[in-house]
């Protein structure tokens, strides 16, 4: 799958001062890690944001949002922003997934 090189730059310009940022090809995207822990992310024209399990049901209730199923069967605590929430959102949407990850132990 292919993703948009333009949504990609534009989390690089929001995440670019983070330290132990990297990228990598994940669930048919491409993922940005903190210290080796996914973050955020973007899947064809949208994002993929882990907010952990504990966010989820709440980031599920917003607009635009539905639950990441790259398996097909849901990944509790990760899911997928629309381009409507992403135009209106990108910084608070890539800055929860810099949240959650940035609370984890590096890998």
């Amino acid at each position: 799958m292919s993703y948009s090189e333009d949504l990609v730059e534009r989390v690089r310009d929001l995440l670019h001062e983070n330290e132990g940022l990297t990228e990598k090809q994940m669930f048919g995207g491409l993922a940005f890690m903190l210290n080796g822990n996914m973050a955020c992310g973007v899947v064809g024209q949208e994002l993929m944001v882990r907010v952990g399990p504990e966010n989820y049901d709440e980031a599920l209730s917003e607009r635009y949002t539905r639950p990441m199923d790259y398996t097909g069967r849901p990944l509790k605590g990760m899911v997928y922003v629309e381009e409507d929430a992403i135009a209106a959102d990108l910084d608070g949407w890539v800055n929860r997934g810099v949240e959650f990850a940035g609370n984890l132990p590096p890998k």
